[in-house]
């Protein structure tokens, strides 16, 4: 099921769909107070438990629907399956809240790592679906770097200094929103290194 094409609207449920389960979820449950083998778990610790099959059947349904998926979205399950084990398995939800900063520097230090050496990593990534001057590629790397760096110091700010109810809504919506809206501003602001566009002029 290669390169399968499926309606964008399933597409954003599936990718998106989880989050908003976990937010959802851990709204429904925040004040409660779960006891399994004779240990107590709050309502953020099931709730993120919760989260990590909910993720993984959504990413197996892409997958099945597309037969593929991003190397940032296997990145994030990976690591959302790990720290949610560890949250888990020593009941602190710290090490979920931390999993947010972690990706985000790793995308920044990775994005860092090529702009040391004068590449864009992202330009061979999604260079394909994108054709950009690579001198386009090259700012807007930096501009990401600095992005993902900038999301993983508000993280850890925000998860230490503010309430789990507003770690949990800045999570689910804010930091999206965030990416979306720097995304939608960079594309308009680079028209003049799209390929494309310079061809049809």
């Amino acid at each position: 099921m290669a390169d399968e094409q499926i309606k964008p609207w399933v597409k954003q449920l599936l990718e998106l769909g989880p989050t908003l389960a976990f937010f959802l979820l851990y709204l429904r449950i925040k004040d409660d107070t779960f006891t399994y083998g004779g240990t107590e778990y709050s309502g953020f610790i099931v709730a993120t438990v919760a989260f990590v099959p909910i993720l993984l059947v959504a990413m197996a349904v892409l997958w099945h629907l597309t037969g593929k998926l991003s190397r940032m979205q296997i990145f994030t399950a990976v690591m959302v399956i790990f720290f949610g084990a560890l949250t888990a398995w020593f009941n602190d939800e710290r090490f979920f809240k931390m999993k947010t900063s972690i990706v985000y520097a790793t995308f920044a230090a990775l994005l860092g790592i090529g702009l040391l050496r004068g590449r864009s990593y992202l330009e061979f990534v999604m260079g394909e679906f994108l054709p950009m001057e690579h001198a386009g590629w090259m700012i807007l790397t930096r501009r990401l770097f600095a992005l993902f760096l900038g999301l993983a110091l508000a993280n850890e700010v925000i998860w230490r200094t503010m309430s789990d109810t507003t770690w949990v809504t800045i999570e689910t919506f804010g930091f999206p929103v965030v990416m979306f809206l720097f995304l939608w501003i960079q594309i308009v602001g680079l028209q003049r290194y799209l390929i494309e566009d310079k061809n049809e002029g």
